[in-house]
């Protein structure tokens, strides 16, 4: 299987700027973090194989973070992303940035499992995706 389903990353240097700044705010310094894109089919392989989960997602994150220093790879289905991007009715780049930041803040150190984990994740999300708002390059 390929990883690679071609996107048209827009807003690259405005998005990175925004991910440091994200990652500085909680006295963190980033590192070497890569951002891949897949289809549906290559991340539910890698979902199976890696986590032993058979259902397909729009993001995974393995961290590779060492003490303050934030790095790690963030596998998207750019497929599962227009889907939901569709499904929620906001842009596809859009839902992009929130499954990106969703992926960040997993490597700072939140997580998803609980309804109380969830809601602060989606709080951090939207407070991180407000700041990229303000943001210019």
């Amino acid at each position: 299987m390929h990883a690679d389903l071609r996107h048209n990353w827009k807003n690259k240097i405005l998005r990175k700027r925004w991910l440091k700044e994200v990652i500085a705010s909680f006295n963190l310094k980033t590192g070497n973090i890569q951002i891949i894109s897949c289809t549906d089919e290559y991340l539910l392989d890698v979902n199976k194989k890696f986590l032993q989960h058979d259902y397909y997602t729009d993001i995974i994150t393995f961290d590779e973070s060492e003490k303050d220093v934030i790095n790690g790879d963030l596998i998207i289905s750019i497929e599962r992303v227009r889907e939901n991007a569709e499904q929620y009715g906001v842009s596809t780049e859009e839902e992009l940035n929130r499954v990106i930041v969703h992926g960040i803040l997993h490597l700072v150190g939140f997580r998803d499992k609980s309804e109380k984990e969830i809601s602060t994740m989606r709080k951090e999300e939207n407070k991180a995706l407000s700041a990229l708002k303000g943001l210019t390059v």
